[in-house]
Order: structure tokens, then sequence, then C-alpha cells
């Protein structure tokens, strides 16, 4: 990934005149914070990059960084609501000399994390838009809300300026039916919205894509399997830069063991807790999504403890480890199966991009697949995408660090960049 030069300067160190509005403002609204980057899209750079968290508490704190020179500041106290948060986050921008109010902000580009069966492109947000997405909250509960409160709260702040969803679940819209059902009743399932959709897309989309640069080809001529592997993780089989099948399905809980997420489980363990283990429905989700996974298993969720427990000869942090080593081998194989040929598998987010010891379990004993790590290359630590497998490899094996925002921001700025804000909204071929 290329290192990002100063917006402020051109090539030859002078002041580089604005054209047009280029900035994109990315917020990700969480139900308690507010992250957020300022990017100029004319090379990429960010401006400024912060984070509210806590709102709604007496220690809400805000952390605010600015890229153009000057130090983070931060700030802490109570900051009521996302609102507030907001008009905090452009003060800290306009102290910047980057405000709101700037005729270079082209747009703002929202995270939402649930956009259903509809919506399979960013789309500037209408109120038939904002109905749509507040319609699936049913379907993400704990994130739909919150990404709703972020969009009004900026569409109150500059409502003449286009917001932009840029969809979790848009990439995987692409999966055939064969993969996105689940093979239950069909009028229930279609009654109430149950299918296969995907999460983390903006990650999938964007290290595909940049795992097919790295190999120096054109998307559409690579087959990739994507390994994001943080707190949550998933995998994606990506052929010709087209999802065809993802490890989460109708909430982020199936797939791959997860720091806190149990992953792939037999449904009747729910029934059998119920029944026999007196546990009420919100005990077990609870139990599934906060208490499962990595931490339920050893008690920690961070990789590197983990590993440090297992170097010390901790058998309840080695079983822990084996196990989430087995459950991606088995979606590496499944995927390699899916897509028939396999270019390159590629590690992503904080685990995938920095526990070597992951990576090379993880395809330890695919030799006959083509999958081979070179331990040299494995142990470096680099922020840049790069292959860890032997140049004669027959299936590439990569570290390509995601980047959600800058793909957030370019999915926003190819949408209303060009025409000041006239994309399509839920009524005119985005949904």
């Amino acid at each position: 990934m290329s290192s990002h030069p100063s917006p402020t300067t051109a090539a030859s160190g002078g002041p580089r005149p604005a054209t047009r509005a280029s900035r994109v403002l990315v917020l990700n609204s969480g139900s308690s914070s507010v992250k957020y980057q300022l990017l100029d899209m004319r090379d990429s750079s960010r401006l400024a990059v912060g984070l509210v968290e806590r709102i709604g508490e007496e220690t809400s704190r805000l952390k605010h960084t600015p890229l153009t020179g000057g130090r983070t500041r931060e700030q802490v106290g109570p900051i009521a609501d996302h609102d507030a948060a907001l008009k905090a986050v452009a003060t800290e921008l306009a102290a910047d000399g980057l405000g709101l109010d700037s005729a270079e902000l082209a747009a703002i580009g929202h995270r939402v994390v649930h956009g259903g069966q509809r919506f399979t492109e960013p789309t500037v947000v209408d109120d038939a838009v904002l109905a749509e997405i507040e319609r699936l909250i049913p379907v993400a509960p704990l994130h739909n809300p919150a990404n709703l409160t972020g969009i009004r709260t900026a569409m109150a702040l500059r409502p003449d300026l286009p917001q932009v969803a840029v969809f979790d679940t848009a990439f995987h819209t692409t999966m055939p039916e064969s993969a996105a059902r689940y093979a239950i009743d069909v009028r229930t399932a279609d009654e109430h919205r149950i299918r296969r959709y995907g999460f983390h897309g903006t990650s999938h989309a964007y290290v595909s894509r940049e795992t097919a640069r790295l190999l120096g080809k054109a998307p559409e001529d690579v087959n990739v399997i994507v390994l994001h592997l943080g707190n949550g993780a998933s995998a994606s089989a990506v052929r010709g830069g087209r999802c065809v099948d993802t490890s989460m399905g109708l909430t982020p809980l199936e797939g791959l063991v997860m720091g806190t997420r149990s992953g792939d489980v037999d449904p009747a363990v729910i029934f059998h807790l119920q029944r026999v283990g007196g546990m009420s429905t919100d005990e077990i989700d609870t139990l599934l999504n906060k208490r499962s996974g990595l931490i339920g298993l050893c008690g920690d969720n961070d990789m590197r403890e983990i590993r440090r427990r297992v170097d010390e000869g901790d058998e309840q942090a080695r079983l822990a480890f084996d196990i989430y080593i087995h459950r991606l081998k088995k979606y590496i194989g499944a995927y390699y199966a899916v897509l028939g040929r396999v270019d390159a598998v590629a590690f992503t987010a904080g685990v995938g991009e920095n526990a070597a010891p992951v990576r090379e379990a993880a395809v330890a004993g695919l030799e006959q697949l083509g999958l081979v790590v070179d331990g040299d290359l494995n142990a470096v630590r680099s922020g840049e995408p790069r292959l860890i497998s032997p140049r004669d490899a027959r299936v590439a094996v990569a570290v390509v660090p995601t980047d959600e925002e800058l793909e957030i921001a370019t999915q926003t700025y190819a949408l209303v960049g060009e025409s000041g804000g006239s994309g399509a909204g839920l009524g005119e071929g985005n949904a």
C-alpha cells in the first residue's frame, strides 16, 4: 500500500490548488462511539482521524489527530449523545481548518452494517433509504440503530451535503442462492428475511482487490480466499472480484471462531440450553456472542496473550488456539472447493496482519493444495501488502492490511464526487 503524502502540498512542495470538492468524511457510528476519518480523495490521503467513545457517560472521551500538522488532542468529559459528539468532532476539525462547512467537503460516507437484499451498492440517503435501514433493525439490532443515529445527526448538521450509506453486506449480495439460502422452509425464511447476508464486506472488497493488484492482475482475473481475522472474524470466497460465499450469515455470529463469538454451532445447542439448562433466549444470546469463542475457551480474546500462554505451556490456551486454527483451516478447504481454482489466500485485520503463528498454522498441512508459507517472509512485520509464500508457490499467500475507511470513502466519492451529489437513492436503482 502506498504511503499517504501530505494533502496540503504538491509533489514539488508548493501549495496545491483545489479544483473541486474532494474531501470525504467517513463516519462509523456505534451505540456509544463515533469513529471518523477525513480524507482527500485526490490522493486518498488522510487529513484527520479520531474517535469519540463512551457517549452518554460522564467520562466520554474524544481523541482527535490532525495529520496535516499538529499533535493529537484529547478531551474527557460528558458528551450527552451522538448530536453532541458530532458537534464536538466538527469543532475539532474546524480548529485545524478542516471544518464541516468547508466547500471542499464533497460528502459524508457512513458505514451501515446491514443493508439486507435491497442495498447492493453505496446509496445516497433520502427518506426512503432511512426507512429501509430502519426496517432492517430486527436483523441488526446492535448496529443499524446506531448507524441511523449517525446519519440523521450528520444530515441535521449539513442538510445540503450528500450523505452516502455504504453497507457491510453489499459486497456479499453477489452470492448465488445456493450459498445464500438456509435449508429451511422457504415461506418461513422469506417472511422473516432469514438468509445469509455476510458482513465485513468493505474489508473483503478492498482486500480482494488489493490482492489482485499485489499479484499484478486485474480483480476479474483472480480467485481469492480472504480471511478477515480480528476480534470479529470472517472468510470469503471471491471469484473474479465477486463474492460467491462468506462465513457470516443472518448475523455476524456464524462462521469462524472469534474473540467472543462462537461461530458455527449445532442449532440444537440452543434448544438444549433452554430445555435442560433453563437459560432464557437473552442469556443464550449473551453466551454465544459475548462469552464464547476464544474468551469462552481460555478466558482471553487477545491472540497475543493466548500465544504467550501457549509458549509457556498453558494447555487451555493451546486448546483454544487449536480449535481456532481447526475452524479456519476447514473454511480455507471449503472455499478452495467452492472456487475450484485459487490464486491467493489473503490474511487481513488485526490478527491476520500481525499474528505470524496463526498464518503459519492455518496453511500447515495444505501443501497438496499449493499453500506454503515461507518462515522468514512470514516473520517480517510490515504495514505494507506483501507475499509470505515462496516465489514458486502454486498459490500465493499474502498479508494485505485492510482499509475499510478508505474503501468507504472511495465508494462514496465514486458515487457523488463527479456529480456533486446527484447519485441514486432507493428508487433509482441502488436498492
